[in-house]
């Protein structure tokens, strides 16, 4: 495959120590040679060794670096790589970048380089996402699925229920064409059903991980509600210890919506610490509430406050039943204070959901509210390196349509298909499997997805 060579920073922009610019392609070498000046040229030393000499343009020093040679195949994009670690100046680097691509590189393309560890055979396509999955991991659980993934261990189960199904296919074809016994079109019937339930189970064990993979990787929009004046600021700024909301005694101080992230046990959380909801005459006041709906309606999981000071409120009550068809969390805050509320009416309101009693003035109850958190979601401890833990979102829609052409294949076996109808079902799902490897898949969707990556990866 010719493919022309490309360059790239790889460290993210802004002053640093070191900053890496990276080169792949068949003139890899060539052209960093053309700028790079030391002892020996870079064609004539060893692969994967390191040099030190200086970036010269018209014979003028512009940067003191090191620079790295990989030949191919052993590099990630199994073809021959430069990188040169120049200092991190924002300058420096891109004085680097574009001498390289005057001298006869191409910029690359967003995800371009794990693109052609793709095309060259050296990664499939569930192990590039999972390149992706490991630079956004907000904690250590994401990051240990994601490396599981990059490891293959997805990719090969995946691959091996892709086999059986060829297997059936194949035995399929064996029997129609050769029929040995009379009862042939019996036994193929049965034989197609008893694959089918083995790749499904399979296919439903992964899907099972579907939920609390789908959390680790994109975290949960959690919204902070309550009346003003509860202490959703003060909780928000607990959780991310920082002080990050503004918090005062007048009710209504937040007008805006307050985005943070944190990770709470391994759960992580898109906080948004909202406007308090209430009725008002306020305009700024009321379009931060309106936006607090909304917040609310979008939000996976809701951290519903209470001040356990005051008696309960309509509008307490009217939060209960705004939250009912989401996960949530009662706080009951403020218990450095005097009981007013009836916790009776509280329980009976939150049903299965915690209920947590906190106090933000005394930091009381954060770890108790952490641990329900961590309860909900993550009903035992998650082994991320459990080689059946699905948390791509478009795997698990692949997965989800692969079990419902399963599903038909059993469906069409039960009403007295023709075998051969019953293969297309079949032979569906094989494909569908096979766009999570990349096996089978189309130029416009890996086109989609790596122009997700960030440049230079």
């Amino acid at each position: 495959m010719d493919l022309d060579t490309i360059a790239a920073i790889s460290t993210p922009p802004g002053e640093g120590a070191i900053a890496i610019i990276r080169l792949s392609g068949d003139e890899a070498i060539q052209i960093a040679d053309r700028i790079f000046y030391a002892k020996n040229r870079l064609a004539d030393v060893d692969s994967h060794t390191i040099h030190y000499g200086h970036i010269k343009e018209n014979n003028e020093t512009i940067e003191e670096v090191m620079t790295s040679v990989m030949r191919a195949p052993r590099t990630f994009t199994r073809e021959d790589v430069v990188e040169i670690n120049c200092h991190g100046g924002i300058v420096a680097v891109n004085r680097v970048l574009q001498l390289l691509l005057r001298s006869g590189a191409r910029l690359a393309e967003p995800g371009e380089f794990t693109k052609r560890a793709f095309l060259n055979g050296r990664i499939d396509l569930s192990q590039a996402e999972a390149v992706m999955d490991l630079i956004r991991a907000k904690t250590d659980r994401a990051m240990g699925v994601a490396l599981k993934q990059m490891d293959g261990n997805l990719s090969r189960l995946i691959r091996n229920l892709r086999q059986e199904i060829l297997d059936a296919l194949a035995q399929v074809e064996v029997n129609i064409d050769y029929p040995e016994y009379d009862d042939v079109e019996e036994m193929t019937q049965r034989m197609l059903v008893e694959k089918t339930l083995l790749v499904k189970a399979s296919v439903a064990q992964l899907l099972e991980t579907a939920q609390q993979g789908k959390i680790l990787r994109e975290g949960l929009a959690t919204a902070i509600i309550g009346r003003p004046n509860v202490g959703k600021s003060s909780l928000l700024n607990q959780l991310i210890q920082e002080e990050k909301a503004i918090v005062t005694d007048i009710a209504g101080t937040t007008r805006d919506i307050i985005e943070e992230y944190v990770n709470v046990r391994g759960v992580p959380l898109r906080l948004i610490d909202t406007a308090g909801i209430r009725e008002t005459e306020d305009i700024v006041e009321k379009i931060g509430v309106e936006r607090s709906r909304k917040a609310l309606q979008d939000a996976d999981f809701i951290l519903l406050m209470l001040n356990q000071n005051e008696p309960l409120t309509e509008e307490d009550r009217a939060l209960f039943e705004a939250a009912r068809n989401h996960h949530y969390v009662v706080v009951l805050n403020k218990t450095d204070l005097h009981r007013e509320i009836d916790i009776t009416q509280v329980q009976a309101l939150a049903g299965t959901n915690p209920v947590v009693e906190t106090s933000m003035l005394t930091e009381g109850g954060i770890t108790e509210l952490e641990e329900a958190i961590k309860k909900l979601f993550f009903t035992g401890e998650i082994d991320a390196g459990d080689a059946t833990y699905v948390s791509n979102t478009r795997h698990i829609a692949l997965l989800h349509q692969a079990a419902n052409a399963l599903d038909a294949v059993i469906e069409g076996v039960e009403a007295g298909m023709p075998v051969d109808i019953v293969q297309i079902d079949m032979t569906r799902a094989w494909d569908l499997l096979g766009e999570i490897t990349g096996d089978s898949v189309q130029d416009e969707l890996l086109d989609q997805l790596f122009n997700q990556f960030c440049l230079g990866k």
